[in-house]
């Protein structure tokens, strides 16, 4: 008797609404909805998800801006998903937040998936201090954030290598002609393995980087175990090459910023 090949589209939902990244050096509560602090080297801020409460829209954004002050930060950015209870939408666009980014929720299961790479682009499982250097090099100008410090990089290469030997993950690189261009992580819940955090440096577009780190962040899932693949992907950039390699496309999460 074979196991199931992919997950039903209730899982993918609901693991897409739960998928909450929580950054070292941050804090996070959960009471009404999720709440993760940035530290200052992501450019700080509160982002909000993950709403299931008994309270009305308007009472769980109050709750939300009053701990984003009590954090004493300026901006709260909230992630909408259709499995938040309640919606917080339309109360959102009613106190004049900004809509500032969307992202399509892809999945597709790993069994007989392939991604085709150019010989020109190579990948690789992060495992030392020079490519978390090379990482940093990356994520810096494509995400705006500080650079890592030495404390910061070792602190990075400890939490790469402890989800890799773990097997909850990895992180992954790849290079353009040798050169480190792209990179992106996974990490395995529930037999999801979700791909995080690509970014590919402006000038390196279009010459296979992000499908090289996509490839190889499959190869890892599927030895990991993991049956179904999500992604949250960007509509102008990694949403057509997900489409072209067989995702599918499960819904959008668009997101909200209030100054408060």
């Amino acid at each position: 008797m074979t196991g199931p090949t992919m997950h039903t589209v209730d899982d993918i939902m609901r693991a897409s609404a739960a998928w909450v990244w929580f950054p070292r050096d941050g804090e996070h509560e959960n009471a009404e909805l999720q709440l993760v602090r940035y530290p200052p080297r992501l450019g700080g801020g509160v982002t909000a998800s993950m709403v299931q409460s008994s309270l009305d829209a308007t009472a769980v954004l109050d709750r939300a801006i009053e701990r984003t002050r009590a954090w004493s930060e300026q901006t709260l950015t909230f992630w909408t998903n259709a499995s938040d209870s309640p919606q917080l939408e339309q109360e959102l666009q009613r106190r004049g937040a900004a809509h500032t980014d969307t992202v399509a929720v892809f999945a597709r299961p790993i069994d007989g998936l392939s991604v085709e790479v150019p010989a020109t682009v190579t990948a690789e499982v992060v495992r030392t201090l020079e490519q978390v250097r090379e990482v940093d090099a990356v994520n810096v100008p494509v995400w705006g954030q500080h650079p890592l410090d030495e404390q910061g990089l070792q602190d990075e290469l400890a939490e790469v290598t402890a989800g890799r030997e773990s097997g909850d993950g990895a992180r992954v690189l790849a290079r353009l002609d040798d050169r480190a261009v792209s990179t992106g992580g996974c990490t395995i819940v529930d037999g999801f393995v979700r791909l995080w955090g690509a970014a590919t440096l402006a000038e390196a577009r279009g010459h296979g980087a992000y499908r090289a780190v996509l490839a190889e962040r499959l190869r890892i899932g599927a030895e990991l175990g993991a049956i179904t693949a999500i992604v949250k992907g960007r509509i102008s950039t990694s949403a057509p090459i997900l489409a072209r390699a067989g995702f599918r496309h499960y819904g959008d999460e668009r997101a909200y910023v209030l100054s408060v």
